[in-house]
């Protein structure tokens, strides 16, 4: 409990307390209205938008392999551990960084590209980047929630619908998914909230002339030291992240009736 409230709840304490005062401590909504605003809103709109593309990228590419993986019988102290877990034991940043080599415009891959003659791509620097960077180091959190409902899924359940008429695509539709819904609530909330709110894959893959809302808010915050304006766009991104998880919350409980 102090480590929660050292930990947590005081830095949440003062994100809300200067998201609604003024720098005189006077109580206000101005700075959670300045989302409104052309520049502000615009960013954020393009942060949800990446944060949608890279969230069903990662649902695409995460479920198929799931369905592998828990078919494989796979252990999660042997295999998933090594192929998941080590990986993202390395830096945050220094994977990103990796991926800005690989795709500067010198790079690794277009120095390959260019010794086989064949064209070059340019990405750097562009949503694309920015949504392949959210992909590569938050797909592991879709993944393990996904295998981990699919492998308790029941085999008697899936071979008494196929005794009972049901094909591969009627098993899945009705049987597979449906049980597996609360993993794939869970891998959304865990790559779709990071995605939104990250500024250092934007940076980093999309430069300067990419902005998020991620970005305007630690420019607020190291740049021009506007704690208040910074804590208000802040709180704009916590109601967001309230909502998808009561969406979750109330999905889980459908799902338990």
């Amino acid at each position: 409990m102090v480590w929660a409230f050292i930990f947590i709840l005081v830095p949440l304490g003062m994100v809300i307390y200067y998201g609604f005062t003024t720098e005189e401590g006077f109580f206000t909504f101005e700075n959670i209205a300045t989302i409104a605003k052309p520049g502000y809103l615009k960013a954020l709109i393009r942060s949800i938008r990446l944060a949608l593309i890279s969230t069903l990228v990662c649902l695409i590419l995460a479920y198929p392999l799931g369905m592998i993986l828990s078919s494989m019988k796979l252990t999660r102290n042997t295999y998933i551990v090594t192929l998941f877990i080590l990986p993202m034991w390395m830096n945050f940043l220094l994977r990103t960084l990796t991926w800005m080599t690989l795709l500067e415009g010198k790079g690794v891959i277009n120095t390959v590209l260019e010794s086989i003659h064949l064209p070059t791509i340019n990405i750097i620097n562009t949503p694309s980047a920015i949504v392949l960077g959210m992909v590569y180091n938050f797909l592991p959190f879709m993944i393990l929630p996904i295998y981990n409902s699919l492998s308790k899924i029941d085999e008697n359940v899936i071979n008494a619908a196929r005794d009972l008429g049901a094909d591969s695509l009627q098993t899945f539709l009705k049987i597979t998914f449906p049980l597996s819904l609360p993993g794939v609530l869970s891998g959304i909330t865990m790559v779709f909230i990071p995605a939104l709110t990250t500024f250092a894959i934007s940076s980093m893959l999309g430069g300067s002339k990419i902005l998020l809302i991620g970005n305007i808010i630690e420019q607020e915050f190291t740049q021009l030291y506007d704690w208040h304006l910074g804590s208000g766009l802040s709180i704009v991104l916590m109601i967001f992240i309230f909502i998808n998880m009561i969406i979750e919350a109330l999905s889980d409980k459908q799902g338990g009736r």
